[in-house]
């Protein structure tokens, strides 16, 4: 008896929509606290655009950067980097959202001004775009564990270990995974003496990457040739985040990036590699990323030698299941000169815009933007409820 009333508690997600509907209603969230604000927008924009509104009953729900919840637009367009604009969420661009908390109920309520406040309906399942701290670091996804809501993406940890660049090496490093070395500076380490942690950073060689831990979109970072940057660096990446990691140039090596994708039977698979080119001189910062289309080219699939990107995939699909990742992720790696594969990071929501790398290398390997976004809700609405 004890067994058939805990099992009579876990909610019953095998009918993908509620009584009365014909399509499962999917909250599509983005925006957020963190730097990479506009990032998420830009990617909710190509996410709106590709999912079938025949299929999918779709609810955009913007968070602004003080963390408020508003109805938002739904509209592509609105939400795109355009001519270097940042598009950005705002207290304006809708009414008020309240989120279930509770296993009660998934009912969404509208709060406009000088009204009553209503309910919007129920949501079935969460797409989280959020890209950064206050959202893919697993804040978010612990709040949706709260109500027991079906979301895509990695769960709670994976995403938590995944967003902290330090912890992230020391636990892909403790499966076996080869990663590039580094160095964790914290507040109290650089206040305290900062002699002593520029001699650990220096014992990495020059030049390093200075980093936030725990930032995406090359936000705060820095290439520092010699221990007279250091100083200035460390400032800046502090600006994000007060942990700092630096970690060691790889010289001459070429930067690859592949993607992962679960299968509907949990297995995971990873695409062609891609690899990104940089012109002289440059290194992958936000600029380049998302600003400067002359900065980098995105060369999808790469060209390796015999063998190479078979080693690249089965790596990839080896960092995902050592984080404990589930639907999706990026993984970036650096080939060096003399064939060693060397993991540089894993993002656990990766930039989804159309011209982003991981919905292009899944195009080159057969899975086009749309699909892809389908194949992601239909693994959060046929995970099982409980713990992830």
């Amino acid at each position: 008896m004890a067994d058939d009333a805990d099992d009579a508690q876990v909610p019953d997600r095998s009918a993908l929509a509620q009584p009365g509907r014909a399509r499962p209603r999917v909250a599509v969230v983005f925006g957020g606290r963190s730097g990479e604000h506009a990032i998420s927008c830009a990617t909710a924009a190509g996410v709106l655009a590709a999912l079938d509104r025949e299929r999918w009953d779709v609810v955009p729900l913007g968070i602004t950067r003080t963390g408020r919840w508003v109805l938002a637009a739904d509209d592509p367009e609105r939400w795109r980097i355009t001519g270097g604009a940042l598009p950005e969420v705002t207290a304006g661009d809708g009414p008020g959202v309240l989120v279930p908390t509770s296993t009660d109920t998934r009912d969404l309520v509208v709060l406009e001004p000088g009204a009553v406040p209503s309910v919007l309906g129920a949501v079935d399942v969460v797409l989280p775009l959020l890209h950064g701290p206050y959202g893919e670091d697993g804040t978010l996804q612990g709040l949706l564990e709260l109500g027991d809501v079906p979301y895509a993406g990695s769960g709670v940890l994976a995403s938590a270990l995944g967003m902290d660049k330090h912890v992230m090496k020391t636990v892909l490093a403790g499966a076996g995974v080869d990663v590039v070395p580094w160095v964790l500076v914290t507040a109290r380490d650089w206040a305290r003496d900062p002699a002593a942690a520029a001699e650990r950073v220096a014992g990495l060689g020059w030049p390093v990457f200075v980093k936030p831990a725990r930032a995406g979109s090359s936000l705060g970072i820095s290439r520092v040739t010699g221990p007279e940057g250091l100083a200035a660096a460390v400032a800046e990446a502090q600006r994000h985040d007060p942990r700092v990691v630096v970690e060691a140039a790889l010289a001459g090596a070429r930067e690859l990036e592949c993607g992962v994708l679960q299968e509907l039977d949990g297995t995971a698979s990873a695409s062609v590699p891609g690899e990104v080119v940089l012109a002289e001189g440059r290194f992958y910062d936000f600029e380049a990323k998302y600003l400067d289309d002359g900065a980098a080219a995105l060369v999808c699939p790469a060209q390796l030698p015999d063998g190479v990107a078979e080693r690249v995939r089965a790596l990839a699909v080896a960092t995902f299941e050592a984080i404990g990742c589930e639907g999706l992720a990026r993984v970036d790696l650096f080939l060096t000169g003399d064939g060693r594969l060397v993991v540089n990071e894993i993002n656990t929501m990766p930039g989804f815009t159309r011209s982003s790398m991981y919905p292009r290398l899944w195009a080159a390997s057969g899975v086009d933007y749309p699909a892809l976004v389908d194949r992601l809700l239909e693994l959060a609405l046929a995970r099982p409820a409980g713990l992830r």
